[in-house]
This record gives structure tokens, sequence and C-alpha cells, in this order.
């Protein structure tokens, strides 16, 4: 992603998509809070 307000504009969809994944178990909780913390990382280092 090129700039920081476009990604944090996206942010709460893909946050709300890896949430949805973790609740039908398609993948564990942790690896759902290892994946939004690393997204935050990414972002907030833009």
């Amino acid at each position: 992603m090129e700039n920081k307000a476009e990604a944090t504009a996206k942010l709460p969809s893909v946050v709300s998509l890896i949430d949805k994944l973790a609740k039908k178990g398609i993948i564990h909780k942790n690896k759902a809070a290892n994946l939004k913390s690393g997204l935050m990382h990414k972002i907030n280092n833009l």
C-alpha cells in the first residue's frame, strides 16, 4: 500500500474478516491475534 490513509481506511474490514475466520474455527484465535498485530505494526511503520 502506498499511503497510510488508504491502509487505515481498509483496516477495520480486514480485522473484521480475520475475526470472522477465527470465530468459525478456520484459523486459531491466537493466529488471528498475530495477524492483526502484524498488520498494525506495518501500518504504523508507513
